[in-house]
């Protein structure tokens, strides 16, 4: 059962030293700033971050890294002209970085929650991005095999949620959220409004309750 948090505070309060965390958002459409607030003042470091970019401005993710709790960063697109944040910690030497092209980026992680052990694209053939990976030609063309990206926790933001935890995004915020909650272990996410079992169209679910362990009800 999903169960419905009160605070931000308490949702995080799962999230361990070292854990790898999914965190939703295409900058910051999507982005669960309050669930980042929250993982901020919980105090859990020594983290992996596997998302779309490295933090827009001072806010949402970047405020995270800003404090010093991340170790890694796994995204398609660190740099960006408000990336000031991540872009100072990685000159001094202070956090790590993956780079995995987008598409790549959402399939491992839809590959971790479908069960996928790996798969084949021929995204970043003949780059540095191929270092190291193993390669085959398939009807005359190369590929790199590439693994599931999986998280202990995702933190997510969605529009709308019932008590059960079926979700409904808006537009593009729903971008990463609905691939997150199925590769991780542990699902939060923020949401407007809470609604009660039935009050949901079952065909406009995107993620079903079943990949959603803790709610948190956000005013925005």
């Amino acid at each position: 059962m999903t169960a419905t948090l009160t605070t931000a505070l308490d949702a995080v309060s799962a999230v361990k030293e070292g854990d790898t965390v999914l965190v939703g958002g295409f900058g910051m459409a999507g982005m669960p700033v309050e669930l980042m607030d929250a993982l901020i003042e919980y105090g859990a470091g020594d983290l992996t971050i596997v998302s779309n970019n490295a933090g827009n401005g001072d806010t949402g993710l970047a405020a995270l890294l800003a404090a010093g709790r991340v170790r890694k960063v796994v995204c398609s697109f660190p740099r960006q002209a408000d990336s000031w944040v991540f872009d100072g910690l990685y000159r001094a030497g202070k956090i790590e970085l993956e780079v995995v092209p987008q598409g790549n980026l959402a399939e491992r992680m839809r590959a971790a929650g479908a069960g996928i052990g790996a798969f084949f694209s021929p995204t970043g053939v003949g780059t540095p991005l191929a270092e190291g990976k193993e390669s085959r030609v398939i009807d005359g063309r190369e590929y790199l095999l590439e693994y599931p990206i999986r998280g202990d926790v995702a933190l997510i933001r969605a529009h709308i949620a019932d008590s059960m935890g079926n979700l409904v995004y808006r537009k593009t915020a729903r971008n990463f959220g609905p691939v997150m909650a199925t590769a991780a272990a542990l699902t939060i996410a923020q949401v407007s409004k809470v609604v009660e079992v039935g009050a949901i169209d079952p065909e406009v679910v995107v993620t079903p309750a079943i990949y959603v362990d803790r709610l948190v009800e956000v005013a925005r």
